[in-house]
């Protein structure tokens, strides 16, 4: 009689675990804009990844880089079965389209986002704008430049964060060759997250390899992002160093990413 307990709880406990598992769907393709045209009509989509069976999960969405120039969406393997929906986007590109167009198509996915992930099973009071790269500058543009949500209705307030891996915090350098500028000329104006740095932005965290190996000034431009974002005010933003790794530093930034997120969820 005690064996056959025995295997009874342990049956009831497995099967208890069971149906915790948390199952996931992707879905792909999502055409995000209102534009008609082909080019947008090609380029202008998400994929979401999100779990089926937990309800109010929050949301990454997710940009990906290329420098404005090249990229698709992607949901980053490591970020799947984590708890948490990830949505790839898709945008436009240089030079088909400006840089400034580009940071719409961003905004308009996170219109997308705030309108319909409650029908996934989402909480629009748990969404995090995130990229690479490229990406991570859109996200920066958005979070900062209050005015690209506020002109479709959203609050910048409304975003639980920003999460940048290894963005530009000065003018693009897409941006500064529509201009005919290099690389290797710096500028900060409209196009730069610097110029719009705030003390009421959402929480920041910040990502970027070592300063030694990074990309042109990458490491330095994120650090000087937060000296200003610190001088006026702002009081939760943080940047990370991933020492002994360079612009492709995506896979040690992954855990820290989630693990802020874990964190943004508790406060």
């Amino acid at each position: 009689m005690k064996n056959l307990i025995t295997t009874f709880c342990i049956l009831f406990i497995s099967l208890s675990l069971f149906s915790q598992e948390v199952i996931y769907k992707e879905k792909k393709n999502i055409t995000y804009t209102l534009r008609t045209d082909n080019y947008s009509q090609e380029r202008c989509k998400v994929d979401i990844y999100y779990p089926t069976n937990k309800k109010d999960f929050t949301t990454l969405i997710w940009f990906h880089g290329g420098g404005l120039t090249g990229g698709n969406k992607e949901v980053p393997d490591f970020l799947k079965k984590k708890g948490i929906a990830v949505l790839g986007v898709e945008y436009r590109l240089s030079p088909q389209v400006k840089v400034a167009d580009i940071i719409q198509d961003a905004a308009d996915a996170v219109k997308w986002t705030f309108g319909h992930i409650t029908e996934y099973g989402g909480s629009t009071q748990k969404i995090v704008i995130g990229g690479y790269s490229a990406g991570a500058y859109l996200s920066l543009m958005l979070g900062l430049n209050k005015n690209y949500l506020a002109n479709r209705d959203i609050s910048t307030d409304a975003l639980l964060g920003i999460i940048s891996f290894s963005g530009q915090a000065i003018t693009h350098f897409t941006a500064r060759k529509e201009k005919g500028l290099t690389e290797f000329q710096p500028i900060i104006d409209e196009l730069a997250p610097l110029f719009w740095v705030r003390k009421d932005a959402p929480r920041i965290l910040l990502i970027t390899g070592d300063r030694e190996l990074e990309m042109v000034g990458r490491y330095e431009e994120n650090a000087y992002l937060k000296r200003m974002l610190g001088l006026v005010g702002h009081v939760d933003v943080k940047h990370l160093e991933l020492d002994g790794y360079d612009h492709g530093m995506t896979y040690p930034a992954y855990p820290l990413l989630l693990k802020e997120l874990e964190n943004w969820t508790k406060k």
